[in-house]
């Protein structure tokens, strides 16, 4: 069985989950992980299964995209079998007034403690900016990393929380 990482983006309607889901199924493909949602009407999907030959999904998936409304991609990956986690999850909050530069800022403090993003969502409602993101951070790091992204926060003008990621839910 080959390993693939699908996307799947365009305009939003009704029924792409299913449409590309019963593809798949129909080629014997099975889905392991997948992200889908709307961003601002448009529809945006990843996914790894394992199945047969990208060539042969890319094929099946085509009258998808022929009317120009989707865009599928398929790639071969290589499996990474089972990767346990490298840190303590976390969960970061950030929310304020739109500007430039948030997601870029706070990650990097993230990343510059040794953390790892492992989940990202930003919603844009009205003016109001709001940034969730799962983490993995190593051990002890948390007490220091939260006053630097207290910090960072107060130069942008945002808020922002770390908290204990509770396992059961994700």
């Amino acid at each position: 069985m080959n390993e693939l990482a699908i996307t799947v983006i365009g305009r939003d309607r009704p029924g792409i989950v299913a449409d590309v889901a019963e593809v798949l199924a129909l080629l014997g493909a099975n889905l392991t992980d997948s992200t889908m949602t709307r961003l601002r009407g448009h529809f945006a999907m990843t996914l790894i299964c394992t199945g047969p030959a990208a060539a042969e999904v890319e094929a099946a998936l085509a009258p998808l995209a022929a009317e120009g409304q989707l865009l599928a991609t398929v790639r071969a990956v290589t499996p990474d079998g089972e990767v346990a986690p490298v840190g303590e999850p976390y969960v970061m909050a950030v929310h304020g007034s739109d500007r430039m530069g948030i997601v870029a800022a706070m990650t990097r403090v993230l990343v510059d403690a040794g953390g790892n993003v492992t989940d990202l969502s930003t919603r844009l409602a009205g003016s109001l900016y709001v940034v969730l993101a799962e983490v993995e951070l190593p051990a002890g790091v948390a007490d220091t990393l939260t006053d630097r992204l207290h910090r960072t926060a107060a130069e942008l003008g945002v808020e922002v929380t770390l908290r204990p990621a509770d396992p059961d839910l994700l």
